[in-house]
């Protein structure tokens, strides 16, 4: 069943009513995106109470990687992602090594970002990866797909996506409206509030940077 966001009345900056305007995501392939829970998405690192220690120890293993060999972006969704993955029920990291776990959040990570194209900074073969945390590289694919099965990872996912590399794609902003796929950055204001509210595009995109939209109820 295809899932939408119906919008019965947004206005914009100038006062024009957009009405019985519908939004939908899509990805760059042209199919649907799979529309996945705030639980999964949501930039947070709070964790179930007794999962502190897996989320300390985890991250500390990825925070300690990027420091030395990615940067602070893909720190960041790594605790994002590592986060995430201890409030899944049932959680995978229930099972399995800190250092192949750590690993798998980052090559996942990596391939949504492709940290093995050479043309791309940070660079790094996944195979080079894996051996910094001693594991194999099929072990670290296998786990990998894991995590982006349960996180619902996708190319150009803007969820996912290092954040300096969000207004350099057109493709994390394509979203399908009343039938159409545009650029949400071509859309107005208050429309891009809409979207943003419901997990469609990452933030309200103005030609002077981002901003913070109010829209009617």
């Amino acid at each position: 069943m295809k899932k939408s966001t119906a919008i019965s009345s947004v206005r914009c900056g100038s006062g024009k009513k957009y009405k019985s305007v519908v939004l939908d995501k899509r990805s760059f392939d042209g199919n649907q995106r799979k529309v996945v829970s705030a639980m999964t998405t949501t930039k947070s690192i709070k964790v179930p109470k007794g999962w502190e220690n897996v989320l300390g120890t985890l991250t500390g293993l990825t925070d300690r990687f990027c420091d030395e060999h990615l940067d602070h972006e893909y720190a960041e969704l790594a605790r994002y992602a590592i986060a995430a993955l201890c409030r899944k029920r049932p959680s995978p990291l229930t099972n399995g090594h800190p250092q192949s776990w750590a690993c798998a959040v980052l090559y996942a990570l990596g391939q949504v970002n492709f940290l093995s194209d050479k043309s791309t900074t940070p660079y790094m073969a996944m195979a080079d990866l894996c051996s910094h945390f001693g594991i194999a590289p099929s072990t670290g694919g296998n786990k990998a797909k894991l995590v982006r099965k349960a996180l619902a990872m996708l190319q150009f996912d803007h969820n996912w996506t290092l954040p300096s590399r969000l207004e350099s794609s057109s493709i994390p902003w394509l979203i399908e409206v009343d039938g159409l796929i545009v650029d949400a950055r071509q859309l107005p204001p208050a429309m891009q509030a809409v979207a943003v509210q419901k997990g469609l595009i990452p933030f309200v995109y103005q030609q002077t940077g981002h901003a913070h939209i109010e829209t009617d109820s």
